[in-house]
């Protein structure tokens, strides 16, 4: 009769800030929270012993460009045209 060993899943130690002021994420949680490398983010602190890691969208990037082509060729000129006294 052969001896089958029970495999225990591995606990891996808590993540510890380093002398660098690193912390390293689980990539369970990064990935859980839909972050990438690369991804900007922004540190803020929530309270005592406590940090939230938030996604650092810029708005402008994002919004640029939305308007292009909503408007016929030369209205805006023509707008501001009509501004001048």
């Amino acid at each position: 009769m052969a001896v089958v060993k029970e495999r225990r899943a591995r606990r891996r130690p808590p993540s510890r800030i380093s002398a660098k002021n690193q912390i390293t994420i689980p990539v369970k949680a990064l990935r859980k929270a839909g972050l990438a490398p690369g991804t900007p983010i922004r540190i803020e602190a929530e309270a005592p012993g406590r940090l939230l890691v938030v996604r650092d969208d810029d708005p402008i990037a994002r919004l640029s460009g939305m308007f292009t082509g909503v408007y016929p060729k030369g209205y805006l000129k023509k707008l501001r045209g009509e501004w001048r006294y």
